[in-house]
């Protein structure tokens, strides 16, 4: 379906806000990000996971969205709209918008002199090297005990990745960084905590 059809059906109630994640893996998300104070979203596409975990952070948070958001034909991102509505629907903490890469942000984050985050959950760039600038941008950004979750990691029964590149960066470089422990797993969710310094 055209993104413009799409936006049009959502837009009267015909259609859903999109998501490649299962009811399982939200439900997982939501878990590790109950009452975090500093949460980064990476790849909030029309915002169903951002809902979700505003909709659990600790009342005083802030979640900084980050999406590239490249527009379309008519130089607007329909994607950006619809996620902009779906996570206002949501009355909670505070809601940063950083029309960035992972990386770009983690940049401006660091140059910012920001505090380090409790929970980050990657889901942009699929590459082999999109993940690595997501993983070695965000990584050192995060506080002992904090969480890092990454979909599209591994295989799960109705979906076939171990050939995608976010799969071969998470067996070959995360799963063996000494900085962390994987805590969990579900679908194709992958669930690291920074170990205790």
């Amino acid at each position: 379906m055209r993104v413009s059809t799409h936006f049009a059906l959502w837009m009267t109630g015909l259609a859903q806000a999109e998501t490649q994640t299962t009811a399982g893996e939200r439900a997982c998300l939501a878990r590790y990000a109950a009452g975090r104070q500093r949460l980064v979203e990476i790849g909030v596409w029309h915002g169903v996971t951002t809902r979700v975990l505003r909709a659990v952070m600790d009342p005083s948070a802030t979640l900084w969205a980050v999406d590239p958001y490249p527009v379309g034909r008519l130089r607007v991102s329909f994607q950006q709209l619809i996620a902009h509505r779906e996570v206002g629907s949501v009355n909670n903490g505070r809601v940063d918008w950083v029309r960035a890469t992972g990386a770009d942000a983690a940049r401006k984050h660091r140059e910012r002199g920001l505090p380090a985050v409790d929970f980050v959950f990657i889901d942009g760039d699929h590459t082999y090297e999109g993940l690595q600038g997501d993983w070695t941008g965000w990584s050192p950004l995060v506080a002992p005990g904090a969480i890092i979750a990454l979909h599209d990691t591994h295989s799960s029964p109705s979906r076939p990745l171990n050939d995608a590149g976010s799969a071969r960066y998470t067996r070959e470089v995360i799963l063996h960084d000494p900085a962390f422990e994987c805590v969990d797993t579900l679908d194709s969710l992958t669930v690291m905590r920074r170990r205790e310094a």
